[in-house]
């Protein structure tokens, strides 16, 4: 019996529905609704347990130390597997890929909510970090592939909002879900997410057929070079993460910063000799590559050291609670969530050079007023420095990742993604650890107050080596007269 016709109409479906979507020239902006709606469902429980680890801690019969590994493990594995995967999905699909790291995050999660004891629970969320990193640059790499290279800031604006706030608003929601349900109600409900998200992935992602049938044979994974740049990647982030803890004479650190040169020279080496590398070197002396990728990582290195910051300064100094704390903050995520898909816009208008600077010159802005935050300061003033700061990377981000994704060209949109998320990873990382040491550093000989003014100039810095990074760029030529009207696929 033939089962052909069986096996073939949830094709059938797909492109029949894909051809009436391009018909009316709307099917890039069906893809990038997929694409978040995925992106949304995977990565909104991924810091949602920041705000309980010791309620976790009490019920799992363990330390607080050991539970921050839900939050750590995850974050150094999506760091190290991300490049990998991404170049996995120019390889063999990125519609595969998707859809694989959505059904794996699926069991991952169901793991999370069976898991009896703080080791599975680490275990299901450091796989589930990985599948994660799967469904961002699979998905990321789709909607690159369906607009146009002028009009890809445009989507990159919508994707940068949900990139940033879907966790946010997991920690938002954390808090009070945990309380009244306890932790395992969050993966339980995150399932049908998922599920929804894999069905409509489904059916209606289109399968690019990335390498053309005759050139199967030349489908490779360039395994040394993803080996050696995940050594090199957790050495970094390791070392980064552990370093302020354990402190920088421990034998784990030492050893995890002697990894990084050794890694970095064996994945130099290991490219040099690829007839098809994961990241052929030529492209670090291109400016649009390298350039808004060393502002992603200044950028996102103060943006989070200052979130971090922040809370536990208003927490030490004024003394506030957690529901005031919560109310102050909440006008960075906002203002990101408006000035990203707005930026896109206006980067066509402008050009992303201008867009990114000027993001980024916002995001120093920021630092700067919160440097001068004083006891008696008025709460306005917290809330506009926050709102600036999360304005300034809402705009610069869909810029700046777009002017990389038009570098590196269509065939390796999926690298193009994930080196972002590498690279903003380590840039959160070190953010993060740096500022909050400075600030501890400096607490006894400044001040209470004065260490945390310093940390926050420091972040001024960092942030301001984002802004020449982002003058370097060129901006993407387009014609002003296409600008408004939707490209099609």
């Amino acid at each position: 019996m033939d089962e052909r016709p069986v096996v073939a109409w949830p094709l059938l479906f797909r492109r029949k529905i894909e051809r009436r979507a391009r018909k009316h020239g709307k099917f890039q902006w069906w893809v990038l609704w997929t694409a978040l709606g995925g992106l949304f469902a995977v990565n909104v429980t991924f810091t949602i347990f920041a705000v309980a680890l010791p309620r976790l801690a009490r019920e799992l019969d363990t330390s607080i130390n050991v539970m921050t590994w839900t939050i750590t493990g995850p974050l150094l594995a999506f760091g190290v597997f991300a490049p990998a995967l991404g170049r996995a999905g120019d390889v063999f699909g990125h519609r595969r890929l998707f859809l694989f790291g959505l059904c794996g995050e699926l069991l991952a999660t169901a793991a999370s909510a069976l898991a009896p004891n703080v080791g599975a629970l680490i275990a299901a969320r450091v796989a589930g970090a990985v599948l994660g990193a799967a469904v961002g640059s699979a998905g990321m790499a789709m909607i690159l592939k369906e607009f146009q290279a002028d009009e890809r800031v445009k989507a990159l604006g919508y994707w940068s909002l949900i990139g940033a706030g879907g966790p946010v608003i997991g920690v938002a929601l954390g808090g009070p879900l945990i309380e009244a349900m306890g932790w395992r109600a969050l993966f339980w409900a995150q399932i049908p997410a998922i599920v929804l998200a894999v069905l409509i992935a489904g059916a209606i992602l289109p399968g690019h057929p990335e390498v053309e049938a005759s050139d199967r044979r030349a489908r490779t994974l360039d395994w040394p070079g993803a080996t050696t740049i995940a050594l090199a990647a957790l050495g970094l982030l390791l070392a980064l993460n552990r370093g302020p803890v354990l402190g920088f004479t421990h034998p784990l650190v030492i050893t995890a910063i002697a990894i990084v040169p050794l890694a970095t020279f064996a994945f130099v080496r290991a490219e040099r000799r690829s007839a098809d590398p994961l990241l052929p070197l030529g492209f670090l002396r291109r400016r649009n590559f390298s350039a808004p990728i060393v502002a992603q990582i200044f950028g996102n290195f103060t943006h989070m050291g200052g979130f971090i910051l922040l809370p536990a300064m208003l927490d030490r100094v004024f003394g506030y609670g957690e529901a005031r704390i919560g109310l102050l903050t909440i006008s960075r995520p906002l203002a990101f969530a408006l000035a990203a898909p707005a930026a896109g816009y206006l980067a066509i208008r402008v050009g992303e050079r201008l867009v990114a600077a000027g993001g980024c010159a916002l995001i120093v802005t920021s630092m700067v007023l919160l440097s001068t935050v004083s006891r008696s300061a008025p709460d306005v003033l917290i809330v506009l420095a926050l709102a600036i700061g999360g304005a300034g990377l809402g705009g610069a981000s869909p810029a700046l990742a777009a002017t990389v994704a038009n570098a590196m060209g269509d065939g390796r949109l999926g690298v193009s993604s994930a080196a972002q998320q590498l690279t903003q990873f380590v840039g959160v990382v070190a953010g993060i650890q740096i500022m909050t040491t400075v600030q501890l550093v400096r607490e006894e000989s400044a001040g209470l107050i004065g260490s945390y003014s310093i940390a926050f100039l420091v972040g001024a810095a960092a942030a301001g080596l984002a802004v020449l990074a982002s003058i370097m760029l060129r901006s993407q030529p387009r014609e002003l007269a296409n600008v408004a009207q939707p490209v099609s696929a």
